[in-house]
C-alpha cells in the first residue's frame, strides 16, 4: 500500500462516495487471490506432486503422508516411521485486455478523445493490455509478501508413525491447501482490480490417525488447525454517470480559470474530477489465526486390483479481523472540501451524508467468512498389471459465499454515500459485497503406467467448472472454468525412499462483454459500487505452471 499511496498523492482525482465494494478480494478473493474464485482455482495446487500428476484423482490412492489432506484413511498404507518433504514451484501468467466498444462514453464524454488538460486519452485504460507474472504470498502477521519475479516456491512437510504390529497410523503435516496471489506494476491498467492481492490458507498442525479395520476396510480422521489470510492493495476509480455529470459541470463552471462563478452558494472547483480519474487507494488486511476443521476418510479394497475411497473436510466459520486504510487523492478531497464550503453544498451534504473531503480514513475491520466444506470420492482400478486408472468426483460448497460482509469500527464517509444508491449493500459502518457463487461438482482422472518395479509414469486431468455466475465475473479473479493437465513420475530410490515429481499446466480464458458483470464493467447509475472498467469489453487469461518434487523416507 505504501507505494500506492505515495503515487496517488501526486496524481489526479475524485469522487469516492459510494465507490468501492469489490476492492477486496479478492479474494481475493479471491481471488485473488477472490478472492472467492481465486480460492476455487487455487485449491489443491500446491500440496503433493503425485496428486497433481494424477489430476488430483487420488481419493482411492492417497499420496504418502499428504493422505492427511486427501483421505486420512490412506495413512494405513504407511509402515514404520516416515518423513516427507515436498516443494512446489509455481509460475503464473495473467493477462487482460480492455477494449472500448463502439460509442464508448460516460454521460456524453467520449472516453477515447484527447483530454485538453493532459493531452492524453481521457480513459487511459481503454484499448490497453494488462500483464503480470509476479507471485504474491500472504505472510501471517504481515500481509502481502511480493515474491521476486519468476516462480514462487510452496513447501510442505509431514511425518507418520505406525507402531510395529499396530493397526493405527498417526500423522501430522504442514501444507497450503489454498494459496493464490499476484501483484502488478503500479501503472498497469489492471491495478483497479487489484494492484496486489493474496489469499492463503496455511495448515500448520493436522494431527490425524488412520485405522485399519481389516484387510478390506480402513478409516481415518484428523483435526486441521489453519491460518487464513486475505489482503489487497488497490487503486480506485468510478467511471459512473454521476462523475460524468461532475466533469461536465466543472467544464461549464470553467474551473480551469480558478474562478468559482456561483460562490458562496455553490463551489465545484476545489479539485479536478472525472469518470476516469483515480479516487484513491485502498489497503485491507484481514486474518484468522486459528481456524479448525476436521477431516474424515474411508477406503475399501475388496481385491488387490480395485479400491474405493471417500473423504470429507468440514467447513470452518471464521471471524477474520484486521485493518484497512483508504487514502484519497488531493483532487478528490479538495473537490468535497470546496462543495462543503459552499451554502448549498453544506446543506446537501448534511442531508445526504456526502463526503467531507477527509484525505484519509483508516481503522479496524472484521469479516465473516466460511471456508467451504468439501467432499470427494473416487476409485482406483488396475486394468492391467502395467496400468492403473483413477477417477474422482468432488464437490465444494462455494454456495456459502453468497456475499462477503465487512464490519468497520467506525462510520465511513464512502459508506455514508454508498448507502444512498445501494441501501441493500451498505450502512454507515458495514459493507456487503454480493458474490452469488455456486457449488460445483468437478471431475478428475489419472493414469499410472508401471514402467518397472521402481518407476511409475503418470498423467492426469482435472476439469474445474467455474463457481462464478456470469454476472459476477471480474479481473480480480481472472478465471472461470479451467482444466488442469499434468504429467509426472514416481521413483523408488531404495527400499526406504520414494521420490515423486510432476509438471502441471492450468489455463483459463474469460470474455466479459461491456455491461454484463456488475463486479467490473456495468455502467448504469446504480452500479457505482464497484465497476472500475464500466463500459469496456474485457478478456482475461490465466496460465499457471507447477513443477513439484517430493521426497519420502523411513527414519
Amino acid at each position: 500500500m505504501i507505494g500506492v499511496v505515495d503515487d496517488l498523492r501526486e496524481g489526479k482525482d475524485f469522487m469516492g462516495q459510494k465507490i468501492h465494494n469489490r476492492q477486496i478480494l479478492a479474494a481475493l478473493i479471491a481471488t485473488t487471490l477472490s478472492c472467492g474464485a481465486q480460492a476455487q482455482l487455487a485449491q489443491n495446487l500446491t500440496i503433493h506432486p503425485k496428486a497433481l500428476a494424477l489430476g488430483n484423482a487420488v481419493t482411492a490412492d492417497p499420496p504418502g503422508i499428504m493422505a492427511i489432506h486427501y483421505n486420512p484413511a490412506g495413512l494405513t498404507k504407511l509402515d514404520g516411521r516416515q518423513l516427507e518433504v515436498n516443494l512446489m514451484s509455481v509460475y503464473l501468467d495473467i493477462d487482460a485486455d480492455f477494449t472500448a466498444p463502439e460509442g464508448y462514453e460516460i454521460f456524453g464524454i467520449d472516453g477515447l478523445e484527447t483530454d485538453p488538460l493532459t493531452g492524453k486519452q481521457r480513459d487511459p485504460v481503454a484499448n490497453t493490455h494488462s500483464h503480470t507474472n509476479n507471485v504474491a504470498l500472504y505472510l501471517p502477521g504481515y500481509g502481502i509478501l511480493r515474491a521476486p519475479p519468476g516462480p514462487a516456491l510452496a513447501p510442505s512437510a509431514g511425518i507418520s508413525i505406525n507402531p510395529p504390529g499396530s493397526k493405527l497410523t498417526f500423522g501430522n503435516a504442514f501444507y497450503l491447501p489454498l494459496a493464490a496471489g499476484f501483484y502488478r506494476d503500479k501503472d498497469d491498467p489492471g491495478r483497479y482490480q487489484p494492484q496486489a492481492t493474496a489469499l492463503q490458507r496455511t495448515t500448520y498442525l493436522s494431527p490425524t490417525v488412520g485405522y485399519e479395520i481389516n484387510d478390506d476396510w480402513s478409516v481415518g480422521a484428523g483435526i486441521h488447525l489453519s491460518h487464513m489470510g486475505i489482503a489487497a492493495d488497490q487503486y480506485m476509480r468510478a467511471p459512473n454517470l454521476l462523475l460524468g455529470v461532475a466533469e461536465v459541470l466543472q467544464d461549464a463552471f470553467n474551473c480551469e480559470s480558478g474562478d468559482e462563478p456561483l460562490q458562496p452558494w455553490l463551489a465545484l472547483c476545489g479539485g479536478n474530477v472525472g469518470p476516469w480519474d483515480d479516487i484513491g487507494a485502498l489497503n485491507i488486511n484481514v486474518q484468522e489465526t486459528l481456524s479448525p476443521t476436521y477431516a474424515l476418510g474411508v477406503m475399501w479394497e475388496p481385491t488387490d486390483w480395485f479400491s474405493w475411497g471417500a473423504s470429507y473436510t468440514s467447513e470452518a466459520e471464521m471471524n477474520m479481523k484486521g485493518t484497512f486504510e483508504i487514502q484519497y487523492t488531493d483532487d478528490w478531497s479538495g473537490f468535497w472540501q470546496s462543495v462543503n464550503g459552499s451554502v448549498l453544498g453544506a446543506i446537501t451534504s448534511a442531508i445526504l451524508s456526502l463526503p467531507s473531503g477527509a484525505p484519509k480514513e483508516s481503522g479496524n475491520v472484521s469479516m465473516d467468512l466460511v471456508y467451504p466444506q468439501h467432499f470427494q470420492t473416487g476409485i482406483s482400478v488396475d486394468v492391467h498389471p502395467k496400468l492403473t486408472l483413477n477417477a474422482d468426483i468432488g464437490w465444494t460448497d462455494y454456495e456459502q459465499w453468497d456475499a462477503f460482509v465487512f464490519r468497520f469500527d467506525r462510520n465511513l464517509e464512502f459508506l455514508n454515500a454508498a448507502r444512498i444508491l445501494s441501501p441493500d449493500n451498505a450502512t454507515p459502518n458495514t459493507l456487503r459485497l454480493p458474490l452469488g457463487f455456486k457449488s460445483q461438482w468437478n471431475w478428475a482422472f489419472g493414469m499410472e503406467f508401471h514402467a518397472s518395479s521402481r518407476l511409475d509414469l503418470r498423467a492426469g486431468v482435472e476439469i474445474r467448472d467455474s463457481v462464478i455466475p456470469d454476472d459476477q465475473r471480474q479481473v480480480m479473479a481472472p478465471f472461470g472454468g479451467a482444466n488442469l493437465y499434468s504429467i509426472g513420475m514416481g521413483y523408488q530410490w531404495d527400499k526406504d525412499t520414494e521420490i515423486d515429481m510432476n509438471l502441471s499446466y492450468l489455463h483459463s480464458v474469460e470474455s466479459i462483454p461491456a455491461d454484463t458483470s456488475c463486479n467490473v464493467n456495468c455502467d448504469n447509475i446504480t452500479n457505482i459500487i464497484y465497476n472500475p472498467y464500466a463500459g469496456l469489453d474485457i478478456k482475461t487469461s490465466l496460465r499457471v505452471v507447477m513443477a513439484g518434487l517430493s521426497f519420502r523416507t523411513r527414519f
